[in-house]
């Protein structure tokens, strides 16, 4: 779906435009979006794998939710709506917990160019909670214990998206902080 998302100078700072996010790709303009990263207090974290028609990265294990933050949207409830979108949970920005923002640059084709600061939160859930994907982004969500995905981050697994700016390292740091 195209939306307008807000522009951002390459230091992240809003500069009071926005544009189709398609066009914000195209041209290679940096905007905001969010992430959140699921995890449990027995040491899972959830990854989804990317929809098969997804531009960008499609079936690689990735971030629990991702997504682009709308003209006006503040951070937190663009995040919430992201949860509730790709997995089918109602959760509220008290339940997010923000570690990081990582600015990320990946050109993927000539015509599509992603510079993005990505803000992301950590979010405790609980494993037996009633997930229900998005099937028009998401072909499967699954709980890896958090030894597994360090393990794959460590051998640089060709099944994950690329990590960029040691991102994962830091989730796992985070998230090994809280369990």
């Amino acid at each position: 779906m195209d939306e307008m998302v807000d522009l951002l100078d390459e230091k992240g700072n809003y500069l009071g435009k926005s544009i189709l996010k398609s066009e914000a790709h195209r041209k290679g303009l940096y905007h905001p979006t969010v992430h959140v990263w699921c995890y449990t207090s027995k040491g899972q974290i959830l990854l989804q794998l990317r929809g098969k028609d997804k531009a960008t990265f499609p079936l690689k294990w990735d971030v629990s939710v991702a997504g682009h933050v709308g003209t006006g949207e503040s951070l937190e409830v663009a995040a919430v709506r992201e949860v509730q979108e790709e997995i089918g949970l109602k959760i509220s920005q008290l339940e997010l917990e923000k570690i990081a923002v990582f600015r990320t640059e990946n050109r993927h084709s000539e015509s599509l160019m992603d510079r993005e600061f990505n803000h992301t939160y950590l979010c405790r859930l609980d494993a037996r909670a009633k997930l229900q994907k998005q099937e028009s982004e998401v072909a499967d969500l699954r709980w890896f214990s958090l030894n597994h995905f360090k393990e794959w981050v460590e051998e640089n697994h060709t099944d994950l998206v690329p990590n960029s700016g040691g991102r994962y390292e830091r989730v796992i740091e985070e998230i090994e902080s809280r369990i």
